[in-house]
C-alpha cells in the first residue's frame, strides 16, 4: 500500500486529506494526518475575541469532527522530517511517505524583537494567538483613556488586512462605550500606507482619517522599551504607547526549521505555480507554510488545496505537474 502523510490539519491539510480521499482508493493509498493539537482554532473569530463579539467556545472545535472517513489522524508532535528516506519521526512513532504534503501553517515570534516579552500581557498584548486574545478582552473592557498603538512588527502576517479591521473594531468599540474622544488610536506599519495594494491602500487609508486613526507607514521596528513606554525604530524614532497591540514577526514551523525544509525564517522554499517543495522531492506545501508571495489566509489554502491535489494525482499517473496556481486569493 502506498502512503502519503500530511503535516498539520487545520484548513490547508485537511482540505487536501478530504479531497485525495474522494479521489484515491482506499485500498490502495493510505493517508495519514498528523497534529499536534487535537482541536481546530477558527483563527479569523481571534479578532473578534477583544471586543466581546465572539467567545474562545466559538473559535475552537475538535478536529476529528472534520477529518473525513477513510483518512487516520495520528494526534502527535512531529519531531523531524527526513526527506532522504521518505520518513517522518514524532514522539510516539515515525510515518513512511510515498508523498509528503507540509500542511504546518506559521506562528508567531514575539521572542525575536528586542524588549517585546518584557511587559507581554501587561500593557503588551497580541490578537494572534487566543490566548492573546482573551488576555486583550480582559486588559480592555475598561480602558478609558491613552495611547493604543498597533505595531505590525513585519511582513508576512497572517491575513494582512486584519490590523486594518482591528482598529476599525477598536474605533467602534471606543464609541460604543463612550470613551472614543479620550483615546487615540495608531497604526504603526512597516507598509507604506494602510495596506497592501495601492488602489485598497488609498480607500483604507482614508477611511482610517475619517475614523481619526493615525497611520505611521515605513517603520521598522527595533525594539521596544517597556520602561520609557515606546516602541524604538531602526533609525531611532521613537512612539509612544499606553496599550501595545504587537502582530509579532510570523515564522514557519520549528520542525520544519529543524529538519532543513524551511528558509532562515521557516518557511518552506516552494514552486509558486506548482506549489511542489522547489529543493525536494515528492513533498508539496499549502498555505502558511510556503514562501509563496501571496496571502497567509486561509482562502489562500483553500485555492491552493485544488492545485496541490490536481499535481499530486498527476505525478502519481507519471504526469509533469501544472504551474496553475496564480497566488489567487478572496
Amino acid at each position: 500500500m502506498k502512503k502519503i502523510v500530511i503535516l498539520g490539519s487545520g484548513a490547508g491539510g485537511t482540505m487536501i486529506a478530504t479531497k485525495l480521499r474522494k479521489e484515491l482508493l482506499v485500498r490502495e493509498w493510505q493517508i495519514t494526518v498528523i497534529d499536534k493539537d487535537p482541536l481546530h482554532h477558527y483563527q479569523p473569530g481571534w479578532l473578534f475575541i477583544p471586543f466581546g463579539i465572539y467567545t474562545p467556545q466559538e473559535c475552537v472545535k475538535p478536529k476529528a469532527d472534520f477529518i473525513p472517513l477513510g483518512v487516520d489522524f495520528v494526534v502527535d508532535e512531529i519531531v523531524n522530517v527526513d526527506h532522504d528516506k521518505k520518513q517522518v519521526k514524532t514522539k510516539l512513532g515515525h510515518y513512511d511517505y510515498d508523498w509528503l504534503v507540509i500542511a504546518t501553517g506559521c506562528r508567531i515570534v514575539p521572542e525575536e524583537t528586542d524588549g517585546l516579552m518584557d511587559d507581554w500581557r501587561g500593557d503588551v498584548h497580541d490578537y494572534y494567538s487566543l490566548d492573546g486574545a482573551m488576555a486583550l478582552y480582559k486588559r480592555w473592557k475598561f480602558f478609558k483613556k491613552g495611547r493604543v498603538v498597533l505595531n505590525i512588527a513585519d511582513m508576512p502576517i497572517k491575513c494582512p488586512v486584519a490590523p486594518l479591521e482591528f482598529v476599525y473594531l477598536a474605533d467602534w468599540f471606543f464609541r460604543d462605550n463612550g470613551v472614543r474622544d479620550d483615546i487615540e488610536i495608531e497604526l504603526v506599519t512597516p507598509l507604506d500606507g494602510a495596506f497592501t495594494k495601492p488602489v485598497a491602500s488609498k480607500v483604507l487609508g482614508d477611511v482610517c482619517g475619517q475614523k481619526n486613526i493615525k497611520i505611521t507607514p515605513n517603520w521598522a521596528i527595533d525594539n521596544v522599551n517597556v520602561g520609557k513606554k515606546t516602541i524604538e525604530s531602526v533609525t531611532g524614532d521613537e512612539i509612544s504607547y499606553d496599550l501595545l497591540i504587537s502582530i509579532p514577526l510570523h515564522s514557519g514551523a520549528q520542525t520544519i526549521m529543524d529538519s532543513g525544509l524551511g528558509d532562515p525564517m521557516g518557511f518552506v522554499n516552494t514552486d509558486k505555480g506548482t506549489l511542489k517543495a522547489a529543493d525536494f522531492d515528492n513533498i508539496y506545501v499549502i498555505g502558511d507554510a510556503t514562501n509563496v508571495p501571496t496571502s497567509k489566509s486561509g482562502a489562500v489554502a483553500h485555492y491552493e488545496s485544488d492545485i496541490v491535489v490536481e499535481n499530486i494525482l498527476l505525478e502519481i499517473e507519471g504526469q509533469a505537474p501544472k504551474p496553475e496556481y496564480d497566488g489567487h486569493s478572496t
